[in-house]
């Protein structure tokens, strides 16, 4: 690819090096070769600049370099941009009509013939899978289950009865989709006795879902997932949540029962939501966090439980020091009360 037609497709412009220059692929800076594009994005790897054998580095407005044989691509955003560019040279293949002499598929489930259907894989009654759509070795649709267009759903899932999965999404290995929430009432010999899970999960359209997760169906209504969330490995969506739009829920987050996660939040490794409450859309809760109420749009929130960011960075600040304070304060009541004082 030329890189005038890379910059095209990546939405940048070339500062310099010849428009007709042939590239040939994306590499990060310490592993990039003759032929390949790369980037720069956080300054920390800017001595990584002098070693690099990229011919090609894409930067953000503003950033210089002192390599006048590497071609410049500026970008509003270089980490974007890489990432176009490595969309292009790794495009994902279309499904191609297959279906694997081992493939169980029950007489009421409606199969579109243009997808790719591998070993062991299940599909029960009343299902329908539309064209485009991947299934890889043995995955388990149960009953009543939908696949939407051109998604992707990768070996040794479980897509639990009458969920639906939406187009362009993705699934990776052991993930289960609809498992039976966490319900139980205590009977009068405070045993627990199973809520009967009658609903359903919904992942719509553009979705991904990571590997060993476990989404959970509500007892009654359903678990939503909206529209372009990503959801990282080994987490849990309790039943009856929802997952507005492009939220990231990063690895072994929990959220519990009835959450509702707003629009663009962010949820860092290990966060824990409380049941019952609402993250409001663009607030970001950092790594190992854990609140037991309602977050506020657009907050940033640390700590256990979880308050602002900024008053939880100064409060650790002070922790670290408090055997200092400590020492500090004994002697003061030392100098205050005499030397009678022990």
């Amino acid at each position: 690819m030329k890189l005038s037609e890379l910059a095209a497709k990546t939405r940048s412009t070339i500062e310099s090096g010849p428009h007709d220059l042939e590239i040939s692929g994306a590499a990060g800076l310490d592993i990039a070769e003759n032929g390949d594009v790369t980037f720069l994005a956080n300054p920390k790897y800017t001595p990584q600049i002098n070693g690099t054998k990229a011919s090609a580095i894409f930067l953000n407005e503003g950033v210089g370099l002192v390599r006048p044989d590497i071609a410049v691509i500026r970008s509003a955003d270089a980490y974007l941009a890489y990432t176009r560019a490595l969309r292009l040279f790794h495009p994902q293949m279309a499904a191609h009509s297959f279906r694997h002499q081992t493939v169980s598929i029950d007489e009421t489930a409606v199969v579109s013939e243009n997808t790719e259907i591998y070993a062991n894989v299940v599909i029960g009654k009343n299902c329908r899978v539309e064209s485009g759509v991947k299934i890889f070795p043995n995955v388990t649709l149960y009953d009543g289950s939908l696949i939407g267009k051109n998604s992707v759903i990768h070996s040794g899932v479980s897509i639990r009865e009458n969920c639906e999965i939406g187009g362009n999404c993705i699934i990776h290995n052991n993930s289960t989709i609809g498992s039976d929430g966490f319900g139980y009432a205590k009977t009068e010999e405070k045993r627990w006795l199973k809520i009967p899970q009658t609903g359903r999960v919904v992942l719509e359209d553009d979705v991904e879902i990571g590997a060993n997760t476990a989404i959970d169906r509500a007892s009654v209504g359903e678990t939503r997932i909206k529209r372009g969330a990503k959801i990282d490995n080994l987490v849990q969506i309790g039943h009856s949540c929802t997952v507005e739009e492009d939220a990231l829920i990063c690895s072994q987050t929990g959220l519990a029962g009835s959450s509702i996660i707003g629009k663009r939040v962010i949820l860092a490794g290990q966060v824990g939501i409380a049941g019952h409450l609402k993250v409001g859309d663009d607030a970001v809760i950092t790594a190992k966090s854990a609140t037991s109420h309602d977050v506020e749009a657009g907050k940033v929130i640390s700590g256990i439980p979880a308050f602002d960011n900024r008053e939880w960075l100064r409060s650790t600040a002070a922790y670290r020091k408090l055997g200092e304070m400590a020492q500090k304060l004994r002697a003061l009541e030392r100098k205050v009360n005499g030397p009678e004082q022990k």
